[in-house]
This record gives structure tokens, sequence and C-alpha cells, in this order.
């Protein structure tokens, strides 16, 4: 509810705010002052200052509509024109480029010429790109992270409900994947977030819904950076892409994080603590 205000977001604060409002209500004219009290406890600005990585960062603004960006015959364009923006970013001295979830709609680690391009650029920038990614007949939600010719990657931890697993018991999964999707399969999800450590600077990985479940937050360490992509295309025009980043903001602040956020359909932004 505070978010976007200068008062604190933790529940032990929100109390002390209901108690105010409580009391203001409560206490006759005299005694309403004491309705200050409780906000007087409030601080609401640790006055830190808030460091950012020492990277040259480049997230170029996706819009790439949800009808056009899974059509077989619009892929090549769609590869063409990411790899013109990882040129770009190249030309323009960046270290490092964030492009969006799935922003190579394919399963990307079977298309081995593309990967071989990629590995041969990440010589010059790293490279942060969701794709699909297959391992042993299993489908991922994946980030692929090139950097010095080499591959991390981060499968995704938290599936969308409905959307790429069905929270249910097998039988049911299997009635509605073959009822409703044709018989295709759930994604697989890691156990385990990953870390990528990007020009020495450790980087959380965060796929689009996962951003904002806190589970995504947990056994941070000494990371203070996120890097979430999303792709909104699915969602606009609606209010996802606004409560999406309000939630960010919330764990941004509870969890002392920076968070890059590279979107396919709706604003990039940064939301520091």
């Amino acid at each position: 509810m505070f978010i976007d205000s200068y008062l604190p977001t933790s529940k032990e604060h929100f109390a002390l705010i209901l108690a105010s409002v409580f009391m203001f209500i409560q206490l006759n004219k005299k005694l309403k002052i004491l309705t200050l009290i409780p906000l007087y406890l409030i601080s609401s600005n640790t006055g830190l200052y808030i460091d950012n990585p020492n990277i040259k960062i480049s997230m170029p603004q996706l819009n790439v509509s949800q009808e056009q960006k899974w059509v077989k015959k619009n892929i090549s364009n769609i590869l063409d024109e990411n790899l013109k923006l990882i040129d770009k970013a190249i030309l323009e001295g960046k270290e490092l480029i964030i492009l969006p979830e799935t922003v190579f709609p394919i399963l990307l680690n079977k298309e081995n010429f593309l990967m071989y391009q990629l590995e041969e650029k990440s010589h010059e920038i790293d490279i942060i790109a969701g794709a699909l990614y297959l391992e042993n007949s299993q489908y991922y939600n994946a980030t692929f992270y090139f950097s010095k010719g080499k591959l991390n990657i981060a499968k995704k931890v938290v599936l969308v409900p409905f959307g790429e697993e069905i929270p249910l018991p097998q039988f049911f999964v299997d009635l509605i994947n073959d009822t409703f999707y044709n018989g295709a399969q759930d994604y697989t999800k890691a156990k385990n977030p990953t870390d990528f450590n990007i020009h020495g600077t450790k980087f959380r990985n965060a796929i689009c819904y996962e951003a904002t479940s806190e589970e995504i937050y947990q056994n941070l360490g000494d990371v203070k950076y996120m890097i979430a992509t999303s792709n909104n295309a699915w969602f606009t025009p609606s209010i996802e892409p606004v409560l999406q980043k309000k939630i960010l903001k919330y764990y941004a602040k509870k969890y002392d994080i920076t968070i890059f956020h590279s979107i396919n359909g709706s604003e990039n932004y940064i939301v520091r603590p």
C-alpha cells in the first residue's frame, strides 16, 4: 500500500500506522496529538548510499507482440533483430547486454549455429538472454549467460501456476494438458536459484513471475543485485506490468537488492532499495 510513498512497508511499520489511525478516530480532540507518537517511531529513510555495479549495461527496449512472437515465419527476423541489438551494444562500448525472457522464441541450445554466433560475440560483450532450454527430454524456461565464449544456464525455479505448470496431482495434470494443450507437457523447474558472476559482481537471476515470488529472494548472502527478465506481451494492455513493478519495489526494499528489469511489452526499469 505504501510502496510509492515515504512510509516504510514492513508489517511492523504498518501496525504502527494502523495504531495511529485508530487513535485518531478514538481519542478526543485534546488527545489527538498522541496519534503522532506511532508515526514518530517510523523511520522511513535510512539515508544509505545505493551503490551501482561498475558495469556498462545495455537494456534495449523490446515490444514484440505475443501474436507475432511465436509465428514460425517471423522467427528468422526476430533472431536477426536480436543479433543487431547485441552488435549495437558492442559498438556503444557496453560490457553487458540484458535481453528479456524468451527473447529467442526457440530451443536455443538446439540451434548450433546461433549458439556459435552468440559465443563468438560474447568475447566482446557479456550476453544475458531468455530462451527455452531442452535437457534430458525436459523443457525449461531459462536464462542463457554467454561470457568469453562460455555458457552458463539459469533454469526457472518458480513456475507460473496453470501457465507453465499445473499445480495438481499428475492425473489431473495429464487430463488438463491433453484436453486444453494438445498433450503438451509442463515445464520443469530447477531446485535452486542461480547467481551469475558478471565482471566480479554477483547477480541473482529471476525470470518474470519469479521476481514477484519471495522464494527467489531466499539465501541471497552477499548478492546485492538481481537481473529480472520478463515477457509482458502476454498481458499488455493490462494493469499487470504496474502490479509487477510495485511488487518488485517491495522486495527490493525488503531485501536491500537492486533489480535490473529487462522486459518485452512494457517499459524497462531499474528498482533500487
